[in-house]
C-alpha cells in the first residue's frame, strides 16, 4: 500500500491524524503530512477508513494490486517495424517476379 495525501485540498478535520498518528501528523498550519507513505500492513484497515473518512478526499490510498496491474499495464515497447519484402527474379520466368 502506497499513502499520500494532498494539503492544498486538506481541510484540517484531523480524522486522519486521530485514527492513525504513525502515519499522519499535521503541519504547523494544521495540514496533513504523511508520515508514512508505506505504512506496515496492520495498519491497512485503519488507513482505508482514515481516507474514507476524509471530508475533502484528500487521502489517497493506492493498493499493491493496483500497483502491480498498473506496472503490467504499462505499454510495451513498440514492435520494430517488419522488414520490406525483397522480390526476387524467377529464372523459370525470364526475372520477371
Amino acid at each position: 500500500m502506497r499513502v499520500t495525501a494532498n494539503s492544498e485540498t486538506c481541510a484540517v478535520s484531523s480524522l486522519c491524524v486521530y485514527r492513525v498518528p504513525g502515519v499522519f501528523d499535521q503541519d504547523e498550519d494544521g495540514l496533513v503530512l504523511v508520515l508514512d507513505e508505506s505504512p506496515a500492513e496492520s495498519l491497512y484497515e485503519e488507513i482505508r477508513r482514515a481516507a474514507r473518512g476524509c471530508p475533502t478526499k484528500s487521502i489517497r490510498v493506492v493498493e499493491d494490486s493496483e500497483v502491480g496491474e498498473a506496472a503490467q499495464a504499462a505499454p510495451a515497447a513498440p514492435a520494430a517495424p517488419a522488414a520490406p519484402a525483397v522480390e526476387t527474379a524467377d529464372a523459370a520466368t525470364g526475372g520477371a517476379a
